[in-house]
């Protein structure tokens, strides 16, 4: 940098800050000192002019040997580091380094053939643990709203900063406001849109090269390098230094928002600045090295993390544009009139990709979904089209820019990406999208004032939101890449559909002629072999003793029961769940006063299995219920299976708490029912013994009958009648205090809310400040972690119990003696938390309040 490009003659201002060169500021922030060496890093040829008084030494610092400086042991430490680094890679870090003026956290560099040493008081802290603290509450996360939100969450709760912003940058350089954490009296900039000339293009070039960048104090003194500039007029590039001063503007910019310190950590996404992790603090905050190391390690995880679900976004879109466009693609091979199929699957062409609506200019006739410009400037966006498209997509997000009539309708329309139908004629497909900034206004405080430099209220976010809605007056949101691909796949899908149609509905004829003649022939099939089977069923001769309405009960039953395991045969693809038979037999007989429990791994039958065991359960359990456990209160029904080592299944069926129970006199259909079926048509066994205390049977199914499922149909785990699992649901309005001493559950407890809806949640970390907070807030009700550390929130409990608010206790502990026996009475649900456990304890809270 030339001596004459930063003078004090010529101050920057907003004319020339696009040009300011914020990389040789000359001088540095004063929480820490620099020295520059030559490249061999054995002599001092600048220095801040702090250092002296930093390291403790007096005199003229320039020009001294590195070894007089600090000491040969940690110049040699220095040197061995500076040896891994090549020219201009990331510095290398030292912490707790013992110099002469005391223990310092060091960093080293080599730039410009320049050797750079930042120093700073060592701070303790472990990078790594913090790091991983961050990284692994994000790993799992499968979507990038969800990603951006949780970051911010993170980035506050542990570095503890009063406002935590995801920016992300859109294609023309401008950015919005993706995700916001903030402290609770601030206003909120969250959706906001501000312009690309907030941050200057050689901001972002050093972002690139410098991924963290901390603002210790907005109003603090800059430190001054000595010289500023070198013999030749060089000043030092200060690029990669993490003390390196900030713009004046930029300073003001915070200051008139009343910032006093900050921090940006770089997301950079496929060698690109996707956006910045934007952190503010309204007192002065220095972060230590290791508050810094860990930022950083976060946000190349982070990048990292959303370059991957990038990936699989564009993947998942393309994947299910393709089957879209492939169902499309069966529809029209038995539709004649290509043109109607169009039109009435527009809504489906409308899910392709963002968009606001969609149209059909296709042999003269227009139809549109959603939002589009008026019929009557069809024609003419068509002929328009036809002179640039040149038979290929074509796409503007400023289409006023290329039609002016487009101005009156910008508002349904700005931009619009068109797919050409016909090489021959000037049919399109069209998608529209609307003006961007047409329903967007500043979500801040309006009659929030904002103090002012020097520069004036340009400096300042609402002003910044007004001339980024005058840059993108009557613009859409651009198409991007990923647009145009589907875009083009859509095109080869619809000429293909022109071209082979005729071929494809003769061939899908033919097809189709076959596959219903299988179908008649199956169907045929199975209805022969199920009236066979109720043939047989009628055909039994009626037991003595047994009335005609005893017997037409029991067929009902039966052929119910046959019903049943057919229709699942025909529904599963042949077969189906024990799981679902079981319950579909027991169901009616699930009362509180008696006990039914089923219990066994989620296996699966085949058509022949599933038959025969939905008789044999039947038999079983008509006869529990007229005359064994199902029959008065008390009783008890234990079903339980397991595989065996060959891969049978071995089933228990077992009755207590019933009437006395004696063997039959005589066998009935349904006893040989029970005993034969098994072994007769699954080669199988069965067992069943009359003891007194109830009825127990044993079947065993061989291997070739069963498999199993990768998930349980219903329930893999015992399930007892009367015992079943309540499900909450909570008002959207719903206001919730949240007593938690520690940052990191009280965010995920604020997630599991959030993800049912309620985002109303005061949080509190201690008795007193929960106490205060209800002075002007009145909650629906509250979560209480019992133990806060030095105190409990017992106090808490008090004034809520005072109030008549309902509200539960939260404790880690496995017993409850740190509650007293006047609050007996509270839900208690233990930690860690589990989010359908809180949700339906306030649930049932709510509504045994009165409050649901």
């Amino acid at each position: 940098m030339n001596r004459h490009d930063i003078t004090p003659a010529e101050p920057v201002n907003l004319t020339n800050c696009d040009r300011e060169p914020i990389h040789v500021p000359g001088s540095i922030q004063r929480h820490g000192c620099l020295v520059a060496c030559d490249a061999r890093a054995a002599t001092v040829v600048r220095h801040s002019a702090n250092t002296g008084a930093m390291l403790s030494v007096p005199g003229e610092i320039n020009g001294l040997p590195l070894e007089t400086l600090l000491g040969a042991e940690a110049t040699h430490t220095l040197r061995n580091a500076l040896a891994t680094l090549g020219e201009g890679m990331r510095p290398a870090l030292l912490s707790g380094m013992n110099l002469p003026g005391g223990v310092f956290d060091v960093s080293i560099h080599i730039f410009h053939s320049t050797v750079l040493i930042e120093f700073e008081p060592a701070s303790p802290g472990q990078p790594l643990q913090l790091a991983r603290g961050l990284i692994g509450r994000i790993s799992d996360i499968g979507d990038i709203d969800t990603l951006v939100r949780q970051a911010a969450r993170l980035i506050r709760g542990m570095l503890e900063y009063d406002r935590v912003m995801i920016y992300r940058f859109e294609q023309d350089g401008s950015g919005k406001v993706a995700a916001e954490a903030k402290r609770g009296d601030l206003e909120s900039f969250l959706g906001q849109y501000f312009p690309a000339s907030d941050i200057p293009q050689q901001a972002r070039v050093l972002y690139l090269k410098n991924t963290i960048r901390i603002i210790g104090d907005a109003s603090g003194e800059r430190i001054a390098l000595v010289p500023v500039f070198d013999a030749s007029g060089e000043a030092l590039d200060l690029s990669l230094a993490h003390l390196r001063s900030v713009s004046p503007i930029h300073c003001e910019y915070l200051r008139n928002m009343g910032v006093a310190a900050s921090m940006s950590i770089s997301i950079i996404v496929d060698g690109a600045l996707w956006g910045l992790i934007a952190c503010h603090h309204y007192k002065p905050r220095i972060l230590s090295m290791a508050q810094r190391v860990s930022a950083e390690m976060f946000g190349q995880f982070f990048s990292l993390h959303l370059t991957s679900l990038k990936q699989k976004s564009r993947l998942d879109t393309a994947t299910r544009a393709r089957a879209s466009l492939d169902r499309f693609l069966r529809l029209a091979s038995h539709h004649a009139d290509i043109g109607q199929l169009l039109t009435e699957h527009l809504p489906d062409f409308h899910a392709l990709m963002p968009c606001d609506g969609i149209g059909l200019w296709m042999n003269g006739t227009w139809s549109s979904h959603g939002s589009a410009p008026p019929a009557a400037v069809i024609p003419a966006l068509s002929r328009l089209i036809g002179t640039l498209a040149e038979g290929r997509v074509w796409a503007t997000h400023a289409l006023s820019q290329r039609m002016p009539e487009a101005e009156d309708f910008c508002a349904q329309a700005a931009g619009v990406l068109a797919i050409p139908l016909a090489q021959t004629r000037r049919d399109y497909l069209f998608f529209f999208r609307k003006e961007l900034v047409q329903s967007l206004n500043w979500a801040g405080n309006p009659e929030k004032t904002y103090a002012t430099g020097p520069l004036g209220d340009r400096l300042t976010p609402r002003q910044s939101f007004a001339i980024w809605k005058q840059t993108v007056h009557q613009q859409a949101q651009p198409w991007t890449e990923a647009d145009r691909e589907i875009a083009e796949v859509t095109r080869s899908v619809l000429v293909e559909v022109g071209l082979r149609h005729s071929e494809l509905m003769a061939e899908e004829r033919s097809r189709s002629d076959v596959r219903q003649r299988m179908l008649n022939e199956e169907l045929n099939h199975r209805v022969k072999n199920i009236l066979a089977l109720i043939k047989s069923l009628v055909g039994q001769p009626i037991q003595e003793g047994r009335t005609l309405t005893d017997y037409v009960a029991s067929l009902k039953g039966r052929i119910q029961a046959l019903s049943f395991a057919h229709d699942q045969v025909v529904r599963g693809d042949g077969g189906g769940p024990l799981m679902d038979l079981l319950n579909a037999e027991l169901t009616p007989y699930r009362q509180p006063t008696i006990s039914i429990a089923v219990n066994g791994p989620p296996v699966l039958l085949n058509s022949r299995a599933f038959s025969v065991m939905a008789l044999v359960l039947h038999e079983l359990s008509t006869n529990a219920a007229k005359y064994g456990a199902l029959s008065r209160p008390g009783g008890r029904l234990e079903v339980s299976w397991w595989l065996t080592l060959h891969g049978d299944c071995e089933i228990v069926w077992r009755e207590t708490g019933g009437p006395l129970v004696s063997p039959p006199s005589r066998t009935g259909f349904g006893t040989a029912l029970i005993d034969r079926s098994v072994p007769y048509d699954l080669d199988g066994r069965s067992e069943v013994s009359y003891a007194s205390e109830g009825v127990a049977a044993r079947f065993l199914l061989p291997a070739k009958h069963i498999s199993l499922a990768e998930q349980p149909s219903h329930a893999a785990a015992s399930q007892v009648a009367g015992n079943e699992p309540v499900k909450g649901t909570l008002a959207a309005d719903l206001k919730v205090m949240l007593v938690e001493d520690q940052m990191l559950i009280a965010l995920d407890v604020e997630g599991m809310l959030g993800d049912h809806g309620v985002f109303d949640v005061m949080t509190s970390a201690s008795a007193a400040d929960a106490l205060s907070r209800l002075a002007d807030y009145a909650p629906d009700v509250a979560i209480l972690d019992v133990n806060l550390g030095a105190e409990t929130s017992l106090s808490v409990a008090r004034e809520l119990a005072g109030r008549n608010i309902p509200f539960l206790f939260a404790t880690g502990y496995g017993n409850s003696e740190m509650i007293p026996p006047d609050f007996s009475w509270v839900p208690v649900i233990r930690k860690p938390y589990d989010g359908t456990s809180l949700i339906a304890t306030i649930a049932a809270l709510l509504e045994n309040s009165g409050g649901g």
